[in-house]
């Protein structure tokens, strides 16, 4: 999408009231560390170190709504217990909640085990007992009370008891009423379930279960969305498919594929209620429907590159969209700002973060080396580059030889650099403190007691370390030969 159309559409997003209705689950991440394995069976120990907990579900699509801007309004049910309780704590002001409780159910619970990364196991609390009674018509009079000044009406059904029938027809009810379109998240077997609503959202393993048709390839995808409109009323279906991006069928129109550069995908948790957040928030502030998909899609792309159940920012989307629109080679190169909201994932993912700095002149068979040596010892490494008048007042007049920008771009062009960044002062000192690294590491030129940032790094138990000296390359040793020459 286009970065000035892009910007006018988030600014259009502030404020769009979207009501969401649906299962509230409560996301539970319980992390630690595995060392060893029991004697009392074969199962790894999890030393538990901390824990996170977030709305998930219909909840999780509010808080993405409010994360971008937006201003959700949420319907759904909790039990009464404790869990509840913790899930009413985590409804923030910026949400407008009219969700009951239900004494017959608990509260949904995923919890989920992660220790490096990786999830071991995730147990499940919950009840897939459709409401019923009391509980079903106050239901669908929260629906008609909290429906009339929203722009657009998103239903999360995950099959845990809220979306009932007597729902969807409340859900197209106040949507016709209100002049909003009716977007469904369907985890079911039947999308007829939904009736004439505006679109529906499965994801590609979900379209497969639906239509009993394979959804891998873009031929089988347009089998299976044909399929899908002659099983159901609904105007639009919107596939969503991991890596391979967004399709969209609209009635009585072709099928269109929409993409985007691959992200680095670490956890996808919730990247499905973001794609639903980002398609609704887009619609109920004007969008066009392919511009919405686009929003769902960018949106989606975020959140998969963070640990957990997360969101994305309208700060996030810019700078994702700015950074696809660059070569590679130059989206590694960061300021400080963009630099630490990395840093923030990369631990969240429990990688670790190396980092090492200089002015890299005239970059060298030496430089290439101590580089290499450097990313083998940690999983990201980060490169600071002294600023051209930070070279200057090191090395005197006449160098840099060659500019920041020029100095950035080759090393941003290793595959063995993750990041670079500059600094202005003398010493790299302050940019060692914000990134808080797990490993500093200076050339074979230096000792630890040498290392600027050694003391820093060392306070809160990161590493340092000296990588092997290449003989025989040096900037200062290349300029004073060529000036001999």
């Amino acid at each position: 999408m286009d970065i000035i159309a892009l910007q006018k559409l988030l600014s259009a997003m502030s404020g769009a009231p979207v009501l969401v209705v649906g299962d509230v689950m409560l996301d539970r991440f319980v992390y630690g560390d595995v060392n060893r394995v029991s004697a009392e069976a074969p199962v790894p120990i999890l030393a538990h170190a901390r824990d996170t907990v977030m709305l998930g579900a219909a909840g999780n699509v509010a808080r993405n709504i409010s994360a971008l801007g937006g201003a959700p309004s949420l319907v759904g049910l909790i039990g009464d217990d404790d869990a509840g309780t913790e899930a009413k704590g985590l409804m923030s002001r910026a949400l407008a909640a009219h969700v009951l409780v239900d004494g017959e159910r608990p509260t949904t619970t995923k919890t989920r085990f992660i220790s490096d990364g990786q999830q071991l196991l995730r147990v499940d609390r919950e009840s897939t007992q459709p409401a019923q009674g009391e509980i079903a018509a106050r239901l669908t009079a929260q629906i008609a009370a909290a429906a009339p000044d929203s722009r657009a009406i998103l239903l999360s059904d995950y099959g845990k008891g809220v979306v009932t029938q007597e729902v969807v027809a409340a859900c197209l009810a106040a949507a016709k009423e209100c002049g909003a379109p009716l977007i469904v998240d369907s985890k079911a077997r039947h999308f007829g379930l939904y009736g004439a609503a505006d679109l529906i959202k499965p994801n590609a393993a979900e379209l497969a279960f639906a239509t009993g048709l394979p959804t891998e390839t873009d031929p089988e995808v347009e089998a299976a969305l044909a399929r899908a409109l002659e099983l159901s009323p609904c105007g639009a279906i919107l596939v969503t498919r991991a890596g391979k991006g967004m399709s969209l069928v609209v009635r009585g129109g072709a099928v269109r594929h929409f993409r985007r550069p691959p992200p680095e995908v670490f956890d996808t948790a919730g990247a499905g209620d973001t794609a639903l957040a980002a398609l609704g928030l887009a619609l109920a502030a004007g969008a066009a429907l392919d511009e919405a998909v686009e929003v769902a899609l960018l949106a989606s792309s975020i959140v998969v590159e963070k640990a957990g159940v997360a969101s994305a920012t309208p700060d996030e989307m810019l700078e994702a969209e700015l950074a696809a629109h660059r070569a590679p080679t130059e989206a590694k190169i960061v300021t400080t700002e963009g630099l630490l909201r990395q840093v923030a994932l990369w631990r969240e993912r429990g990688l670790k973060i190396g980092f090492t700095n200089g002015c890299f002149d005239i970059l060298h068979p030496g430089h290439v080396a101590y580089l290499t040596q450097a990313r083998s010892w940690c999983d990201r490494l980060i490169v600071a580059v002294n600023s051209d008048d930070s070279v200057r007042r090191s090395k005197g007049e006449g160098r840099p030889v060659n500019s920041l920008e020029a100095r950035a771009l080759v090393l941003a062009g290793l595959a063995c650099v993750d990041l670079v960044t500059a600094f202005d002062d003398d010493t790299p000192a302050s940019l060692i403190g914000l990134a808080r690294p797990d490993l500093l590491v200076k050339g074979g030129d230096y000792i630890v007691e040498m290392v600027i940032g050694a003391d820093l790094v060392s306070s809160w138990g990161g590493e340092v370390r000296i990588a092997t000296f290449v003989d025989g390359h040096s900037t200062t040793s290349m300029l004073a030969k060529a000036r001999s020459r």
